[in-house]
């Protein structure tokens, strides 16, 4: 296992160029919480626009957007059913993430089909929540696209048919040969790995916990993935969704250290804090996991 180390985090997450604009930092569309999961594609969107995402628009059903806006007035929004709306984003966008929230039936299929027919190799695609389940059920085929997978564990047995008790490190580099070469698989667990197709070793997280085992977690760490995605470049797609997912985790134990059960929406709230930290000061290494060194403010009341 390869170790998630204070110089991978700083090597992604850099002090932004002063001539710089949001084009730069990633046009994401984020696709689905259709009924009756609506939160899941708003607490994806927080953790994509709190991780620094220049533009969000989320394509999710009409009964949400008042909802979205709610909470987070930066992204942009439209009604799900627009398919001529759709494509144009499709077009536009260079990170795409399907799934928080998408239910698996007959319109999650055609829609995810939509998607597939709509990619360009040169746009990252990042499959999670629902649209894992329809792929494993229907066997579509993947597009040629920047492929980032997130599934747990269930999922990842429709996946790959691995048994969860059978997913050790050498059963899922077997099975990634299966995907395309290149794709970026983020197998979360209790010890969630990150590999990629055609590498022997993988990174492994070293942080996180029980506490994080609460609805909207993995919508969150999709969201937060997709972010860091769309900037960073002068990171590898692969080392950017493995610092998202560390630091997803690493937020997580910070609040576990004060709170029972750790809401997804609080991670949210901290992440810009602690990227700040990372890119502005040295981590203290211990063990196989980072600690820096401030408070987490209480919630809002």
């Amino acid at each position: 296992m390869k170790e998630i180390d204070q110089a991978l985090l700083k090597k992604v997450i850099i002090e932004r160029p002063r001539s710089s604009h949001k084009g730069d930092y990633g046009r994401l569309l984020l696709i689905g919480g259709t009924y009756p999961y609506g939160g899941a594609i708003i607490m994806a969107a927080l953790g994509a626009v709190r991780s620094g995402a220049g533009l969000v628009t989320v394509a999710t059903d009409k009964e949400n957007i008042p909802a979205l806006h709610s909470h987070l007035p930066e992204a942009m929004a439209f009604d799900l059913d627009d398919k001529q709306l759709l494509e144009q984003q499709l077009q536009k966008a260079s990170i795409v993430l399907v799934g928080p929230g998408l239910v698996d039936d007959e319109r999650g299929e055609h829609l995810l089909q939509t998607v597939f027919h709509h990619l360009e190799q040169n746009q990252t695609f990042i499959l999670d929540g629902g649209a894992l389940s329809i792929v494993a059920k229907t066997g579509m085929k993947f597009p040629e696209a920047h492929l980032v997978l997130t599934p747990h564990q269930k999922e990842w047995e429709r996946l790959s048919g691995l048994a969860i008790e059978k997913q050790n490190p050498e059963a899922t580099h077997a099975a990634l040969e299966n995907l395309p070469q290149g794709t970026i698989l983020v197998e979360k667990g209790p010890a969630t790995r990150i590999w990629q197709a055609g590498q022997v070793d993988c990174y492994q997280l070293s942080v996180g916990g029980p506490y994080q085992a609460t609805g909207g977690m993995g919508d969150t760490l999709a969201g937060m993935i997709a972010g860091f995605a769309g900037q960073f470049p002068q990171a590898s797609l692969y080392e950017r969704v493995t610092a998202a997912t560390y630091l997803h985790s690493a937020i997580a134990q910070e609040l576990a250290e004060d709170n029972y059960v750790v809401l997804p929406t609080r991670i949210s709230q901290q992440i810009p804090t602690f990227m700040k930290k990372i890119q502005k000061e040295s981590g203290i290494e211990i063990g196989n996991s980072l600690e820096f060194d401030f408070v987490v403010p209480p919630p809002h009341s």
